[in-house]
């Protein structure tokens, strides 16, 4: 070992172990790079089957069938359904026009302080 240290290296063999050093160190290096990327890929890949999953089982549920006749979703502010049941009747009755032929977008309540 001690004869190692004490060896005396010309130049051109002094340059030409360095070159080998850094040569070696830079294959390292590309080794470790390409490792990386290898697991980036796969973990990518993984993960885009998850998603994919994922998606296909987090597909919302189809809204339900409208009655026959039905006009969609109405709003409610500050009023109970069997009240604007009611009050949808009523206007119903007064237009003397079929209820499933009106489209009521909200009922609300209107009081004394709000106007």
């Amino acid at each position: 070992m001690a004869s190692l240290i004490a060896t005396k290296f010309t130049v051109p063999q002094g340059l030409l172990l360095a070159l080998v050093g850094f040569v070696l160190v830079l294959f390292v290096l590309v080794v470790l790079m390409g490792f990386i990327f290898l697991l980036s890929f796969i973990i990518r890949s993984l993960d885009k089957k998850g998603k994919k999953a994922k998606i296909e089982s987090e597909k919302p549920a189809e809204e339900p069938a409208l009655a026959p006749g039905s006009s969609g979703q109405i709003k409610l502010n500050n009023v109970d359904e069997r009240t604007a049941a009611m009050i949808m009747a009523i206007v119903a009755d007064e237009l003397q026009t079929p209820l499933n032929e009106l489209r009521f977008i909200s009922v609300k309540e209107v009081t004394e302080e709000g106007k």
